[in-house]
């Protein structure tokens, strides 16, 4: 069927959801950038479509759509299949940590464990009213910088990135949620634009994917820019630079947090003697790892 027919059978925002899942499903998508699977995902296009909260009453669902919002509804649906690119490059917005944030292909799609983290104020390894100056490396979108500064509204945050088109993206997301006096973007690969500074928390997600698997990875991860993905044979490229920086940027009292997903064997394999305490997640996700201040020091200064 084309566009005009499926429209003339398609009625209801319930008719919509279902002929996505279902085309999704059809269609072999993968699903790993903030919805569950196909379902999920079809709800969250139809509903961002139509301008509706993804929390909706269900006697909404058997609502009819004007003939402008099927054809609206129908053309991302399409896009969503025949592209293969993630539903949040589609939407140009993305949660986080309880938050709404502009993405484009300039940048990948929130969706680091992290979020919980920082919900928490890093607790209990940080007294929240203690901390004043936090390092965001690989910003990317600028979703953590602008998360953490929300957790800690007494602080400063430093948003880090190699990439000026993800700044470009990061300042988008600063202007939006109204931080110009409290997120800092810099363009710095890793510490090198930063001499002389120290935080009490330094948070990173930074590309750990190793070269090979990111070659076998599904058509919407490749849609992500390559810089914010892979790094190096092991994956390890950029972290084992942030090891070796952590010490100079660090407070004695501060901690250091970042994510190496699939990464995190080859890491314990190279820092045998690094005790990194790895984190667990109510709602999912692992890889990440914690350091003391002290820790850092004694261990990789």
């Amino acid at each position: 069927m084309n566009r005009q027919e499926l429209s003339e059978h398609l009625v209801t925002l319930r008719d919509y959801v279902r002929f996505a899942a279902s085309r999704f499903m059809e269609a072999g998508l993968f699903f790993g950038h903030g919805t569950a699977g196909p379902l999920d995902e079809a709800a969250a296009l139809v509903l961002h479509s139509l301008h509706l909260p993804y929390d909706l009453p269900g006697g909404y669902f058997e609502a009819r759509l004007t003939p402008a919002e099927r054809e609206s509804v129908l053309v991302l649906i399409l896009r969503r299949i025949e592209e293969r690119v993630p539903l949040a490059y589609l939407t140009h917005e993305a949660p986080f940590a309880g938050l709404s944030f502009y993405v484009d292909e300039r940048v990948l799609v929130p969706r680091s464990p992290i979020a919980e983290l920082i919900e928490q104020r890093f607790s209990p390894w940080l007294e929240a009213e203690a901390v004043i100056d936090v390092l965001d490396l690989c910003t990317g979108s600028g979703c953590i910088a602008i998360a953490c500064a929300f957790a800690f509204p007494e602080a400063r945050v430093d948003a880090v990135d190699i990439s000026v088109e993800a700044l470009e993206v990061a300042s988008t997301n600063v202007r939006r949620h109204e931080l110009e006096d409290r997120v800092a973007l810099l363009e710095s690969d890793i510490f090198s634009g930063l001499a002389g500074k120290r935080y009490d928390l330094i948070v990173s997600n930074p590309p750990y994917v190793n070269a090979e698997e990111w070659q076998s990875l599904p058509k919407e991860f490749h849609a992500e820019p390559r810089l914010g993905l892979e790094s190096g044979k092991d994956g390890l490229d950029c972290v084992r630079r942030i090891l070796a920086g952590a010490a100079e940027h660090l407070k004695p009292d501060g901690i250091l947090v970042v994510e190496v997903g699939s990464a995190a064997e080859a890491l314990v394999q190279s820092f045998p003697d690094v005790p990194f305490c790895w984190l667990e997640f109510e709602h999912g996700g692992d890889g990440v790892f914690l350091l003391t201040g002290e820790q850092v020091r004694r261990y990789l200064s």
